[in-house]
């Protein structure tokens, strides 16, 4: 049985069942009205709820980090603020910790070894924008790797990257994107401001570093974020006039994933379509007649064959609904060369769900997948999306879903 759910997390463990061995799972999702704990039992086709938080509040997002096993949510009172909390104890209880914040920054300040600005009286200085004394939302979390332990990266609108090395008590700005003067051409998608919600970590190299941008494009770091550099050779923004189709600072990435064992290899759903990588970000191939629809949010690539990935399409621009109305997902596993549609067990007719950037996901074996829509609807898949099942008719708007690590 099923119960009602604002927001799903997935746990991998290995259990006996009739003297066979699966994985059961557990899992994240946030929604506008909450956080739920949801747990698989058998053949993943039945999940329980475990436990809830922040009730009535909207989740914007979700992180469980696997170094420590600490558990984040931000969330968005609206009127009131965003905030940001911390469970140490898996979601059994949670402390309010450091909201990120633009402080008052000096250009001339000396930056450290992250790209942060040091001002430690917090003097006034250029604040170089207008719009950097509040954040309208937390949009992505990330962690480092492992040679950073309690290190994570925030992303946010106004298009803020931030740093914490401390478990989230303390954030600085990364003022070397936030300073830099292609930033100001970027501008607001379906928000009215420019965000980071896509953080790439190689797990190679923590001080390596992609994002993803809407709109301001692809940009990387290779020295833990002292300096960056626009990655968006390739792309096209069909929304521009011809001249501008191609700029670098002006593209809107939906989303953006790379592979975890070959993290040279990205996959991005863009405003105007479906782009792949193969050089670590450096160029990218508009990947064209995509049916139903090459436009979309979400995407996610199998951890661990990188020409494996799963998009969610709809109609373009203002519409944003499934394609005549008919729920699907489309798969490639050749890197691009042919799609697949996937629709057993989703809704054939009548169906208007929309599936935000961070709304489906693949665990770390690559066969199950977990998404949910902006109607409320969740669906899991334990055979990488050739049969879906809905777990789950009545949530509010899911904004992500995550499998704990």
């Amino acid at each position: 049985m099923i119960r009602s759910a604002d927001h799903y997390l997935f746990r991998n463990e290995r259990k006996h069942i009739n003297g066979g061995l699966i994985m059961s799972l557990t899992a994240l999702v946030a929604t506008r009205k909450g956080l739920f704990t949801f747990t698989s039992t058998d053949d993943h086709a039945h999940w329980v709820m475990t436990s809830s938080a922040f009730l009535g509040v909207s989740v914007s997002m979700v992180l469980v980090d696997p170094r420590d096993n600490k558990w984040y949510a931000a969330l968005n009172h609206g009127h009131f603020g965003v905030k940001l909390h911390r469970s140490d104890n898996q979601g059994q209880s949670w402390q309010e910790i450091t909201t990120p914040s633009y402080p008052p920054i000096n250009c001339s300040d000396k930056s450290n070894d992250q790209g942060i600005a040091e001002n430690p009286d917090n003097s006034p200085g250029n604040t170089n924008n207008a719009e950097a004394d509040s954040i309208d939302l937390i949009w992505a979390l990330e962690t480092a790797g492992d040679d950073k332990p309690g290190t994570l990266w925030a992303g946010t609108i106004p298009g803020g990257l931030f740093y914490s090395d401390d478990c989230g008590e303390n954030w600085q700005l990364n003022t070397s994107l936030w300073e830099r003067e292609e930033r100001r051409q970027w501008f607001g998608g379906g928000y009215d401001k420019p965000g980071i919600h896509s953080i790439c970590v190689d797990p190679r190299d923590s001080d390596h570093i992609t994002l993803g941008v809407s709109c301001g494009g692809v940009w990387s770091s290779d020295d833990g974020g002292t300096s960056w550099a626009n990655k968006s050779k390739g792309m096209r923004a069909a929304f521009m006039p011809p001249e501008k189709q191609f700029d670098p600072n002006i593209q809107d990435p939906h989303r953006v994933v790379n592979c975890n064992t070959s993290p040279d290899v990205f996959w991005a759903q863009h405003h105007n379509g479906i782009f792949h990588s193969r050089d670590n970000a450096e160029t990218w191939q508009e990947i064209e007649n995509v049916a139903p629809s090459s436009f979309g949010f979400a995407v996610a690539v199998h951890p661990n064959e990188p020409d494996v990935a799963w998009f969610v399409p709809g109609v373009k621009d203002e519409c944003r609904i499934p394609v005549e109305a008919k729920f699907v997902v489309t798969r490639t596993r050749d890197g691009g060369n042919r799609y697949e549609t996937l629709t057993a067990g989703l809704p054939s007719e009548d169906a208007y769900d929309l599936v935000y950037r961070h709304g489906l996901d693949v665990d770390t074996s690559g066969t199950c997948l977990l998404m949910g829509s902006t109607t409320g609807n969740l669906w899991v898949s334990a055979n990488q999306g050739d049969q879906w099942h809905c777990i789950s008719h009545y949530l509010p708007p899911v904004y992500c879903v995550k499998f704990i690590k």
